[in-house]
């Protein structure tokens, strides 16, 4: 990522390989940064950014929407999910995942290549993020039943593929945040699982286990 600014307004330069978003505070900044690039490079306009690396871009008056529908919609049709029955949650909250117990997959790569696809969907679904993270941590030696956890996920997708973040174009835009915290629920350390949600969402595991409950809502 490049930026520049000129006279207090700031023009953003975003490269992947050869994809690339041209942003800022104002058009003619914008034209500028565009004319110098064609005169070292040969370049070719697109227009209106709607679609960049499987994320689907949709702008309108009152504000960006960003989802992956398409990205979800593929990801359905390889893994032959695609007219599977929908399900209301990425994840039973009455299974707890282990380590230690269940049956061994004979091919592990399966699962870590559909773990690492579902973990690029959590860029706009922050709905995923916990079911997502979950599945992370048993990728060197994924079980069976890991990998239903996974497909529950798909199923999920599938009721819901064109969910996304929003972003209101509206001044008076307020910051919320919330952060929760479950107690010791990992079945095989006793940590506790924290969401926090602010300007960009996380999902991760504590790094102490607390002995009482009464300490979580620290």
């Amino acid at each position: 990522m490049f930026t520049k600014w000129i006279h207090g307004r700031i023009v953003v330069l975003l490269v992947y390989v050869d994809d690339i978003i041209l942003a800022g505070d104002a058009q003619k900044d914008i034209d500028q940064v565009k004319t110098s690039l064609s005169k070292e490079f040969k370049i070719k306009l697109l227009g209106p950014l709607k679609y960049f690396l499987g994320l689907e871009v949709n702008r309108t008056a009152e504000g960006l929407m960003v989802c992956q529908r398409k990205y979800c919609m593929d990801l359905l049709t390889d893994t032959g999910y695609l007219n599977a029955k929908g399900c209301k949650s990425p994840s039973d909250p009455k299974i707890k995942l282990t380590a230690t117990q269940g049956t061994l997959l004979d091919d592990p790569e399966q699962y870590r290549r559909l773990v690492g696809r579902l973990h690029y969907i959590t860029i706009t679904r922050p709905d995923l993020t916990y079911s997502v993270q979950q599945l992370c941590q048993f990728q060197k030696k994924p079980y069976t039943e890991h990998l239903q956890a996974a497909y529950r996920v798909l199923r999920y997708l599938k009721s819901c593929p064109d969910q996304g973040i929003y972003y209101s174009s509206k001044a008076d835009l307020k910051l919320v945040g919330f952060c929760d915290s479950d107690w010791a629920s990992c079945p095989d350390t006793r940590r506790s699982t924290t969401g926090i949600m602010m300007i960009s969402f996380t999902k991760r595991n504590k790094l102490a286990v607390r002995m009482v409950i009464v300490e979580i809502g620290y």
